[in-house]
């Protein structure tokens, strides 16, 4: 039996829903205790299709409902705000990305709360079962010292999470090297669907070198990837003893003997299983190096990692470990931003320190 996680939610954003599908599909695991809309209209409408209550201020979520814990999906430049009111308070807080839209903000925000405030960040790319089964395989030593990622998956921060992880990188400085450019292509599907019609658009490409001591990446990223049916992700992690290429693994047994390994996706449901239809996790020939910790729930990839945020949380929220911190986060977003200030004067940026690390 599990312990049911309940959190509060500020905001109405997109990401919102994310949160009510998790808690409705293992309602056995999650529950919503409330969420705060400042538009009574929309959160009347809000409570019909979810059946949670809502309120009007943060304060009546804080006095009228039990929770382990706040999360804010909310614009950038509101979360500072939220996120200092509820550390003071001493409300643990899950932030929506980035946690503070400028550097200047991040640098205040970190100075104002500190590094024992109880704020974590819901930075899910790395949790995705692929994702998590590849950071799994490079922290292994199977691929031996890890000194190459090439991350060709999402923009800025999020890009540069993976790439810290694969890398296993804290707060190193780094050269950075960026440019972008343009290409012809056909615009496909968005945020809320389909094209209506064929229309061609520009596809705008930024790639940047980041050389950390020892270690080098290379981001590489088109928006058009999100939603695209005919731009695809890419990953390519090298170490001295091997790589993963996409969803195949490569390494040396021993000097003489290289081995191949293809990551297996397994689902339930599929072909004559009657399970049920949800993810179970990937294998890389006979070893499992991602199992789902939510089956038997129908949960998409990001939704999965959405789902181990929250449950992380709470583990944080009870004196567990941090998982992905406001300076996590921070360093995250810099990186990215320094990545666009490279675009943008075609110079060499060195990054330094900031007040997180």
């Amino acid at each position: 039996m599990f312990k049911i996680i309940s959190f509060g939610i500020v905001g109405s954003g997109w990401r919102t829903e994310f949160y009510m599908r998790i808690a409705q599909a293992l309602p056995n695991r999650f529950r919503v205790s409330g969420v705060v809309m400042r538009d009574e209209n929309k959160g009347l409408e809000f409570e019909a299709q979810w059946r949670v209550p809502t309120f009007r201020t943060i304060e009546q979520l804080l006095e009228k409902t039990n929770f382990d814990f706040i999360v804010l999906s909310l614009p950038w430049e509101q979360l500072p705000i939220y996120i200092e009111k509820l550390a003071g308070l001493g409300v643990p807080v899950l932030s929506e990305t980035p946690p503070a839209p400028t550097l200047d903000a991040l640098n205040t925000l970190y100075k104002t709360i500190g590094p024992d405030a109880k704020v974590q960040v819901a930075e899910q790319l790395a949790l995705q079962p692929l994702h998590a089964a590849r950071i799994a395989i490079a922290n292994s030593g199977l691929l031996g010292t890890v000194s190459q990622a090439q991350i060709s998956v999402a923009h800025g921060y999020h890009g540069i999470s993976l790439i810290r992880k694969f890398l296993n990188i804290s707060f190193e400085d780094a050269r950075i090297h960026g440019y972008s450019f343009s290409t012809p292509i056909v615009e496909g599907p968005g945020r809320y669907g389909g094209p209506a019609e064929e229309k061609p658009s520009q596809s705008k490409q930024t790639v940047a070198t980041l050389e950390f001591d020892g270690k080098i990446a290379i981001f590489d990223f088109t928006g058009d990837q999100y939603f695209s049916w005919i731009r695809s992700p890419r990953v390519l992690v090298r170490g001295d003893r091997g790589e993963i290429m996409n969803s195949q693994v490569k390494y040396l047994q021993d000097y003489q003997t290289p081995i191949e390994l293809e990551l297996r996706r397994v689902n339930a449901g599929e072909g004559g299983n009657l399970e049920g239809y949800y993810h179970k996790g990937y294998l890389a020939g006979e070893r499992w190096v991602y199992s789902n910790p939510f089956t038997p729930g129908s949960l998409s990839d990001d939704e999965i990692a959405i789902a181990t945020c929250l449950e992380k949380m709470a583990a944080y929220a009870n004196g567990g470990p941090s998982f992905y911190s406001l300076a996590e986060a921070s360093q995250d977003h810099y990186l990215g931003m320094m990545i666009d200030r490279a675009v943008e004067t075609r110079e060499i940026i060195q990054t330094n320190k900031q007040a997180w690390a």
